[in-house]
């Protein structure tokens, strides 16, 4: 299942192509790291006009790895690390060729749960476990991939009517919610050391240290 409209990318072609091909998708994931969304989402389709053909698994994956690397590094690049990110998206399909037939969707379709299917996003390269939590949020919230007990194996992320990932951005509005989001977590994350620093300082005067 397809969503009627995607907004990832804040592109109407480069959003429709994440809709109808999943190794585009996918491929947008591995890239949504380092770099603003929008630029990762948008590069599947660059990679289709620059290959002159849609993304197919078999194709990218028989490919030769320094060609395809520098074709992700052609100005502009479709990254800030190209190559690195062009061995990714070439390992990522050979395993979809070698573990699903070739065909990407068959992750989420033959997954009889969400904690199967979060494993099975969890191997693939370019994703760790949040990612996976994130695409499997996504999936079920946009693509209606929803096997049993999929929100709880997204965690934080399945939670309806978040804002919190990829999975939540349905327009404009709610891309600038994510993004607020993000902003709060970095900055919570920078001042914890402090913190813990002027905590522990408490304890040790209290303590005559």
């Amino acid at each position: 299942m397809a969503p009627k409209k995607l907004c990832l990318a804040q592109n109407k072609d480069a959003d429709a192509l994440l809709a109808r091909n999943p190794m585009a998708l996918l491929m947008g994931m591995v890239l949504d790291q380092q770099i603003p969304l929008e630029w990762a989402f948008t590069g599947p389709l660059t990679l289709t006009q620059r290959l002159g053909r849609d993304l197919d698994a078999a194709d990218l994956a028989a490919r030769d790895p320094d060609e395809l690397a520098k074709v992700f590094a052609t100005p502009p690049a479709l990254h800030r690390f190209p190559a690195s990110n062009a061995g990714r998206v070439q390992e990522l399909a050979r395993i979809i060729v070698d573990q699903y037939d070739g065909d990407p969707a068959a992750i989420w379709s033959t997954a009889k749960t969400g904690e199967e299917l979060r494993k099975r996003i969890e191997a693939l390269p370019g994703f760790g476990t949040q990612k996976a939590k994130i695409f499997l949020a996504l999936l079920g919230k946009q693509f209606g991939v929803r096997p049993a007990g999929w929100r709880e194996a997204a965690g934080e992320f399945g939670v309806d009517g978040s804002r919190k990932s990829v999975a939540d951005i349905t327009d404009a509005s709610t891309l600038g919610e994510v993004r607020e989001y993000k902003k709060a977590m970095k900055a919570k994350a920078k001042n914890a050391p402090a913190k813990r620093a002027a905590t522990a300082k408490k304890v040790g005067a209290k303590s005559g240290r």
